[in-house]
Parts: structure tokens; sequence; C-alpha cells
């Protein structure tokens, strides 16, 4: 048996790792860790409460994040904590780097000091910076960063902290920088949950001027599977990309959510760009799939069109989350919060 601790458990994907491990490794102890902000939803855990631990806590607090590792003993820590919203972080950069720089660096420091058997670490594709729309390549393990937004700064903050453990301390790490992921309860906010929820309630849906910038993208369970294997058979110290090589437009998403709903395309509207919004994402993710054996098992279009049915089947989880983010799309004045 294994003591695992998950942080960001009752986030999205981390609620999704969470529930996935309690599933598949019903053996281990599972301790849920998370601040339960304003995006963190403890009904996300309700299917497992019986089987995990729900902690409230700030990876940013040292003294409490210590006690929690040594009461449950805890050997592996999976690490999702994180500030994620591109939108916020440029209406508040501060929270971002106290939490995924600071609060990264307080959580290692603490599983030193307790001798945890393994940190995994969780990254995006956005500390590579951006890709040309018409650019052949993909980003590798070995693209330098250049990270454009202080979201991007502050997840490649916390990664060079995280090789700087390892380096310097002996730290066992492990990283895998994953593509734009989609699925069930993800908080509304975030691309496809809104356009999903505003289409389900007749509102139209904020496409950014620059529609035809891409993304890669992934099901949270695809990329459960992938943390799993790293975990099992990844080598320490290394850095693993988590990506399907399946592109789409935020416009194509729109056109997707309206057609699996039924409505017509007027219900687009455009909204003036992010400041900084990347163009493109791509991963390469041979290394995983070569040394580990890892593949993507869900398809693009029938699991983004099975996630659009979940929001429409079920209103009671994200209706009260409406009005909770601090951000409106398009507007990026210092009201904006």
């Amino acid at each position: 048996m294994t003591s695992l601790l998950v942080t960001g458990a009752a986030g999205f994907i981390g609620s999704h790792f969470t529930r996935y491990w309690a599933e598949h490794h019903p053996e281990d102890s599972v301790v849920a860790f998370d601040a339960l902000t304003y995006a963190g939803v403890e009904e996300n855990l309700a299917d497992v409460a019986d089987r995990v631990t729900l902690v409230r806590g700030d990876i940013g607090d040292p003294e409490h994040t210590a006690k929690v590792l040594a009461e449950h003993q805890v050997e592996v820590v999976v690490n999702f904590a994180a500030e994620s919203h591109n939108s916020l972080a440029v209406l508040d950069p501060g929270r971002f780097f106290r939490t995924n720089v600071l609060g990264t660096q307080v959580l290692l420091d603490a599983c030193r000091r307790a001798d945890v058997q393994r940190f995994h670490h969780i990254s995006t594709c956005e500390v590579y910076g951006d890709l040309a729309l018409d650019a052949e390549e993909a980003f590798t393990e070995e693209t330098p960063y250049r990270p454009r937004t202080p979201y991007n700064a502050s997840k490649a903050g916390a990664d060079h902290a995280v090789r700087a453990y390892h380096e310097t301390f002996g730290l066992p790490v492990t990283l895998t920088n994953c593509a734009n992921n989609y699925g069930s309860h993800q908080f509304p906010e975030k691309v496809l949950p809104l356009f999903a929820t505003r289409a389900i309630d007749g509102q139209p849906l904020p496409v950014y001027a620059s529609s035809g910038n891409r993304r890669e993208w992934i099901h949270a369970l695809d990329h459960c599977r992938a943390i799993d294997t790293v975990l099992a058979r990844g080598r320490i110290g290394e850095t693993y990309h988590v990506g399907t090589g399946v592109e789409a437009s935020v416009e194509e998403l729109a056109d997707l959510v309206l057609d699996e709903l039924g409505l017509p395309s007027s219900q687009r509207t455009t909204v003036p760009d992010r400041p900084g919004h990347d163009r493109r994402y791509l991963l390469d993710s041979s290394k995983l799939r070569d040394e580990l054996g890892w593949r993507p098992q869900i398809e693009f279009e029938a699991g983004v069109r099975e996630t659009i049915r979940w929001y429409a089947a079920n209103r009671s989880w994200w209706e009260p989350l409406i009005g909770r983010s601090p951000v409106v799309e398009g507007d990026w004045t210092a009201t904006n919060r």
C-alpha cells in the first residue's frame, strides 16, 4: 500500500486524478489536499468521499503542509495545485507567482524534509511560449522555456524549482507537461465549459478575435493514465510530454458546442484578444509513447461531445459556480476583478 497526497485535488484535473486513483489503486491511501479557493469544488470528490481523506490546506503554508505529510506518512506527492487561468493572470499576476512558484517551493521543501519517495509535478505546454500557426515543429522536452504570460512564467518558475530540488537535494522527481485538458467537472471559466454553459443558457459564446489560434487537446482521463504510467515506470529526474497531436481552434470548439446542442453559429460573438495571447501549442509526446508505452484512448470529437452532454445534464453542478470567476472575458481593465 502506498500513501499518496494529491495537491489541488478538488480542482478539475486533480479531482479526475483523485477519482481515477481511488478506482484503479483501491489499496492505496489517498489524501486530497486543496485550498478550496474559488475554483476548488469539494463536490468534485463526492464520489470518492468515503475512500479519500480531504484536507483543506495551502501548499504555501509550510507548517501545515509538513504536518499533513507527517501525519499521513505520505510517500508520493502529485502536485496539481496551481492558479491556472491565463485571463486572471493578466489582471492579478502576483497571486500566480505566490501560488505557483513560492507555493511549489514550500511544498518541495516539506517533501524533502519528509523524505518523500516521489514528487511528481504537473506542468503545461505553455512554458515554451507559442508556435507560429504554420510551424512544422512541435515542442520537445529539450525546447528552451520562453513563457509569454504571467501564468506561463509562474509555471516555468515552478518547473525550475522542481528540477533544482532534484539536482541540489536529490529529491526524486518526475515532471509532465500536458496539452490543454478537457472533460467533466471543469470550472466554467475555461473555454469548453464556458461555451457549453453559455450555449445551454442561450447566451453568446465569446470567441477571441484571433479565432484561428489553435490548441492541442487531451481528455483529462487520458492525462491521468499518463501520470499513472510515469509514476510506475518513468525515470527519476525526467520530463515527459503528454499530448495527443490533435489540434483545434477556439472557433472550431465553439462550432462543435453549438452543433452538439443544435444551436446556430450566430450564437458566437467576437471579443478582444487577451494580452499576450499565444497562437499555438503542440507537444511532441513520442518520449512518453516510446519509452513507457502510453497512448491516448479517447478520440477528440467523441470526448468533447460527451463532455458537452455532461454539462447539459449537470446544471446543478455548474450553475452555483457561475459568477464566482473574477474575470469577464474581453474586459482587460483594472476593474475586471
